[in-house]
């Protein structure tokens, strides 16, 4: 079995979600929405498992903090 990370793009984020875009951006901005991956030069998308643990508790959600 693999390991490996999916990353998802904004329409299906939006669809998990059921948010818009602009709270989309608004909660990353505030800390409260996990942050986009760069996948090319125009092209942006989600770690499906940051996604999951948002939509598994909204209300607490985070932006994890890197260790120093």
């Amino acid at each position: 079995m693999s390991n490996t990370e999916r990353i998802i793009r904004l329409k299906t984020v939006l669809d998990r979600t059921g948010l818009s875009r602009s709270t989309i951006y608004r909660k990353i901005a505030e800390g409260t929405f996990p942050s986009q991956v760069k996948i090319s030069v125009h092209g942006a998308g989600w770690h499906e498992s940051a996604i999951n643990r948002w939509i598994a508790d909204p209300a607490h959600y985070r932006e994890e903090e890197p260790a120093e």
